[in-house]
């Protein structure tokens, strides 16, 4: 390891993993995306565009519930990740991974529009910020929410000689009231009945397509800074 050229390889290899890290995470892919759309008013969006608006994230019927921090949501994200140990390295391994979202609606300035995203087949892609995070370990034990919650997913919170394992949690919502940014395809649909606290006959609807026209969800602060008025 004292060949410099050996160090300038591995060095170099960690710098470009880096780059490559930062320039195509999920974050980043959105706000790249969402940067070469104008912002527009829900109004005034025309059918069979691709269009972004921001406003606030609200139920259309009864909102999830978020598993560990009990908040009201219309999309939650879950991962509970344990550590292994293999030789003399160790790295986390993803024992739950979940995902729920429903149909809601966007709003601001009194207008709405409607999003409906699709699981199967997905047409859409997003990015939410972590809000709820906890972990346990050999001197932490889980609380007993996040027990609570392992039993419910059949996860052993401790090992065969009575040790805690090494565990984590994140949650990532998005929770009734908060303000998001999302793009998808636009389509007016007549209101065949009354939305309350909604007087108009017509709303605009959000969607997108399994394949380059995806629906576009985020909560990412940066999405809303990134404003260009059309």
């Amino acid at each position: 390891m004292n060949n410099p050229l050996i160090i300038a390889v591995i060095i170099g290899m960690f710098t470009l993993f880096a780059i490559y890290n930062h320039y195509f995470n999920s974050e980043a892919t959105i706000l790249r995306r969402l940067k070469k759309l104008p912002q527009n008013r829900i109004g005034s969006l025309r059918t069979n565009t691709f269009s972004k608006i921001s406003g606030k994230a609200l139920n259309i019927n009864d909102p999830l519930t978020a598993p560990l921090s009990k908040r009201k949501c219309i999309f939650y994200k879950i991962t509970i990740q344990q550590r292994v140990s293999s030789g003399k390295s160790s790295s986390w391994e993803t024992l739950i991974e979940k995902e729920n979202i429903q149909d809601f609606f966007i709003e601001k300035n009194g207008e709405r529009a409607i999003v409906l995203p699709i699981k199967m087949p997905r047409n859409y892609m997003d990015y939410l910020v972590t809000d709820k995070t906890t972990n346990s370990g050999t001197f932490n034990d889980p609380t007993p929410e996040f027990m609570k919650l392992l039993k419910f997913h059949n996860i052993d919170s401790e090992t065969l000689f009575g040790f805690n394992k090494q565990l984590k949690y994140e949650e990532a919502i998005i929770e009734v009231g908060e303000q998001i940014t999302v793009a998808g395809n636009v389509r007016w649909m007549d209101l065949e009945n009354p939305i309350a606290d909604y007087s108009y006959s017509s709303i605009v609807s959000l969607s997108g397509d399994k394949n380059d026209k995806k629906l576009i969800i985020t909560d990412s602060p940066k999405a809303i800074n990134q404003h260009r008025p059309s």
